[in-house]
């Protein structure tokens, strides 16, 4: 038995974080059935070189297509929804309502069906009709702003953050309300779940009137906390969250004596004379290569990491016995590596069973379930509704 092993999910989302919740509930047994549309897939088949996005993110599901702008289509996932537990849409808000199938006709259907809605402001409000995209996620969560050099720009990740944030959150909400044993809609923003990670920083505006400056790499709670450029030329970080680190890195750089100073005693205190701090962490690193570097930190119970470029990654010894970069086989490619799934669970262990799937492969297959015949398929085609 798989974890989730009898739960039926209808992925009716696109880019990134509504696909990216239906994937993670299906590497853990649930049936995933990705709805798409007959002429115009889900954009992430093209994403990036060769469509491999898709590889990923289509994993674990099956493929159909229904037009959801027709009648029968609308009808046909009414029909799905029957047998369902879950759907996942991100559709702006409206969108299903003006296609006929809003909460009230799906629930209908199937009153313990869970719709979880994934937009970029929720459902309501002065913005919940705008575009949302994790972009302006990371723009308006605060992270952009805190992001960068000090005397540079707001800098955004160059990958969707904010968009798998809001994936994780997803699977979270739609396993709470799974649990509880209820139909009902999961309202959630791409904002908010993001703007939950980012900490205390609404508490600390409330209660202090601060407002988190822009520190490059360095930590406005403690150091030093950076990262550090290597004789060879490669890089590591090092952080020093607990006071014991701090300690055990300043005695393995050559400057004990600022250990015994009262200011080093708390991470406020390292923070403010964290020039200092670095510069006694940036010369040691300079001197020595990244391998010297790990392996004097190691013996130093240190905190110290190298900075991975995804070469690294693919070769490193420890992601490889976690298993944590897998082999797939693949129809197409053959032999594909990609992140396996994120957690392990020593009963029920999750599971990639396959890559993503053509467009529209299993049509005929789950449709066929609800009594269709290879006719009516056929005049559903000639009409384009899959």
């Amino acid at each position: 038995m798989k974890a989730l092993e009898g739960v039926r999910v209808l992925d009716l989302a696109t880019l990134f974080a509504g696909p990216m919740a239906a994937m993670l509930l299906g590497d853990y047994g649930a049936e995933v059935i990705k709805v798409e549309h007959p002429a115009k897939p889900d954009p992430s088949r093209g994403h990036g070189p060769e469509g491999l996005w898709w590889k990923m993110l289509g994993r674990n599901k099956r493929a159909i297509t229904l037009n959801l702008s027709t009648a029968e289509g609308q009808d046909l996932l009414v029909e799905l929804a029957r047998e369902a537990d879950v759907v996942i849409e991100n559709f702006r808000p409206g969108t299903l309502e003006r296609w006929n199938l809003s909460y009230e006709r799906l629930s209908e259907a199937n009153p313990d069906l869970v719709l979880a809605r994934v937009t970029g402001f929720g459902q309501f409000g002065p913005y919940a009709k705008r575009p949302g995209f994790g972009t302006l996620a990371e723009a308006m969560s605060g992270f952009a702003a805190m992001t960068g050099e000090p005397d540079g720009p707001p800098t955004l990740p160059p990958f969707g953050l904010a968009d798998g944030i809001c994936a994780l959150a997803t699977a979270f909400a739609v396993m709470t309300a799974l649990r509880s044993g209820r139909g009902q809609v999961v309202d959630l923003s791409i904002i908010e779940p993001i703007l939950t990670v980012l900490g205390a920083q609404p508490t600390i505006y409330d209660q202090l009137g601060v407002v988190p400056p822009r520190t490059g790499n360095r930590s406005v709670n403690n150091a030093p906390r950076n990262t550090y450029r290597c004789k060879d030329g490669s890089w590591v970080a090092v952080s020093t969250s607990a006071q014991s680190i701090a300690e055990r890195v300043m005695i393995l750089v050559g400057r004990p004596e600022v250990i015994g100073e009262p200011w080093f005693a708390s991470g406020s205190g390292r923070v403010a004379h964290a020039d200092e701090l670095d510069g006694a962490v940036a010369a040691w690193v300079a001197e020595h290569t990244r391998e010297e570097v790990m392996a004097a930190f190691e013996r130093a119970q240190a905190a110290v990491a190298p900075v991975y470029d995804v070469r690294d990654i693919m070769a490193d010894p420890q992601l490889a016995a976690l298993d944590a970069i897998t082999t797939v086989e693949d129809p197409e490619l053959g032999p594909v590596r990609m992140q396996n799934v994120m957690f392990r669970l020593t009963g029920t262990p999750g599971e990639i069973r396959w890559t993503g799937r053509p467009h529209g492969a299993d049509t005929d297959e789950v449709l066929g379930a609800l009594g269709l015949t290879s006719e009516d398929l056929a005049a559903l085609r000639d009409k384009g509704v899959v």
